[in-house]
């Protein structure tokens, strides 16, 4: 009985060791049927960089899964299958898709191009009707083709080549392959946001790779592609919640490489238009960690000279921190105040306008902490000589928030403002500006006519020490000059 027992346990091992492998095999030869047959054909035109894309792409989305899918003809439509073969031909059909065209000649047509723009348009449409069934196999099929089809290392040639901060005027560069990968961003689009879809099992194949991948798209040139991207990734941070910490934190990264390494990047401003949306979303008390990635990320955004291609959303994130909690209002101006231009009006100018929103949300309390070196530095832009810098920062004192914090903490404030005033009074060149100065002056004598008494007195009598300080330096100059020539020069002990 032993005997017969033990002569059994081996080919028992045996048979499962065949079943294992026979299974593998028949799962990759699944996979070679599903994915291979209709791709063979043009193969040999695709490049080695598109290959070491799809071998990648393979060991993300492995051939196991589809073990056990029955293979139905790709070249079919929907409506020649009955309903229980719909799903296997929708997973035909984005294997077919697995296939990258070349569309470096635009004169260059093929059918199988032809063939993949049509069985795109046919599975836009098959989802959109709501008929796709995204189970593991078909979730594992699409990730695979937006795989293959999205994810590639843009060329150089497709980079920005400028260095003089002028990316505004340029002339954008639209992608010659947009028809077929407008269509698969319509898919994965059309499947983050299905409405049956299992989050637990999407986020096995869109996971921290697959979004990873999908972040170094917005360095695309191509603006059309970066606003497909902007809506897609922020419909996956809405539905695969698990992510949330790695796309802040892989969206922190990437700002730290553009401001502090590179200042290149084409989709800034589409990643912080996410994020005014994402951070209007934040709890109150707000966590460390958001801070921090305002601190850290959102405020140094104001140093590059790039930063009026993106100041718009940029300021809508910071005035989102602060609406949120108005503490902050104290480090964002440090912040600004910090990274203010010195030789660039245009950005100045963006300065004094976020300056003003962020002064609209500021209390008193913090107000009070920086009122010193602020005005400091609007005194130095009320005597600036570009103009629109000058017009710009005294249109401040038209803003009613700030005119109520300014007469409130006045005895402070007149007297690192006016002497400025004074300046543009006698010497600025715009007429503008000096109807403005004349205007302010005017303000602050109804505010407090003694405290502008006052501050004119002091500011007479520092200009008067001045002079005398200067008389008295000509004089010790003049006395040196005098003791220099009156000196012997055979006296001079150095040979001339």
């Amino acid at each position: 009985m032993l005997k017969q027992i033990l002569i059994k346990l081996p080919r028992k091992l045996q048979k499962s060791d065949l079943l294992d492998s026979s299974g593998s095999d028949s799962g990759n030869h699944t996979s070679n049927s599903g994915n291979g047959v209709q791709c063979t054909n043009v193969g040999n035109s695709i490049s080695s960089r598109l290959s070491v894309v799809k071998r990648v792409s393979s060991a993300v989305f492995p051939a196991s899964i589809m073990v056990g899918v029955e293979a139905v003809e790709p070249y079919l439509s929907f409506t020649d299958v009955s309903s229980l073969q719909k799903q296997s031909l929708f997973i035909s059909k984005l294997n077919l898709c697995c296939e990258v065209s070349d569309f470096s000649d635009p004169d260059k047509t093929s059918a199988e191009q032809d063939l993949k723009h049509q069985t795109l348009i046919e599975l836009v449409d098959f989802v959109s009707t709501g008929s796709a069934k995204f189970n593991e196999p078909a979730i594992a099929a699409m990730c695979k083709m937006c795989a293959v089809n999205l994810f590639r290392v843009f060329p150089p040639k497709y980079r920005s080549n400028s260095i003089s901060g002028e990316v505004e005027d340029e002339e954008p560069m639209f992608d010659p392959s947009w028809s077929n990968l407008q269509l698969v961003y319509d898919l994965l689009l059309g499947f983050i946001t299905y409405s049956s879809l299992d989050a637990k099992v999407a986020k096995k194949y869109v996971d921290h790779s697959f979004i990873s991948r999908l972040l170094d798209l917005f360095d695309s040139e191509d603006p059309r592609e970066r606003d497909c991207l902007k809506t897609i990734l922020h419909r996956i941070y809405g539905k695969l919640m698990v992510h949330r910490p790695f796309v802040r934190k892989a969206v922190s990264n990437i700002i730290y490489r553009f401001v502090f390494e590179t200042e290149r990047h084409n989709g800034i401003a589409e990643l912080l238009e996410i994020f005014g949306s994402i951070i209007s979303g934040f709890a109150v008390p707000l966590k460390e960690e958001h801070k921090m990635f305002l601190w850290k990320s959102l405020i140094p955004l104001h140093k590059p000279k790039l930063v009026g291609v993106y100041h718009q959303q940029l300021t809508f994130c910071v005035v989102q921190f602060i609406d949120k909690d108005p503490k902050l209002a104290d480090s964002v101006i440090k912040g600004l105040l910090k990274y203010w231009p010195v030789t660039n009006s245009q950005k100045e100018l963006m300065f004094i306008s976020e300056l003003e929103e962020v002064l609209e949300m500021t209390s008193m309390a913090e107000f009070l902490k920086i009122m010193v070196p602020l005005f400091r530095r609007i005194a130095f832009c009320l005597n600036s000589s570009h103009y629109q810098v000058a017009e710009r920062t005294h249109l401040l004192w038209n803003n009613e928030h700030i005119l109520n914090l300014v007469t409130h903490n006045r005895q402070v404030i007149f007297p690192l403002i006016f002497p400025a005033l004074e300046r543009n009074s006698e010497n600025h060149w715009n007429q503008a500006v000096l109807n403005l100065t004349q205007s302010i002056k005017k303000m602050l004598c109804e505010m407090d006519e003694e405290l502008v008494l006052a501050c004119r007195q002091k500011m007479e009598e520092e200009n008067s020490q001045s002079s005398e300080a200067t008389e008295k330096r000509k004089l010790i100059w003049e006395r040196l000059e005098t003791a220099a020539n009156v000196i012997p020069s055979a006296a001079c002990p150095v040979a001339c």
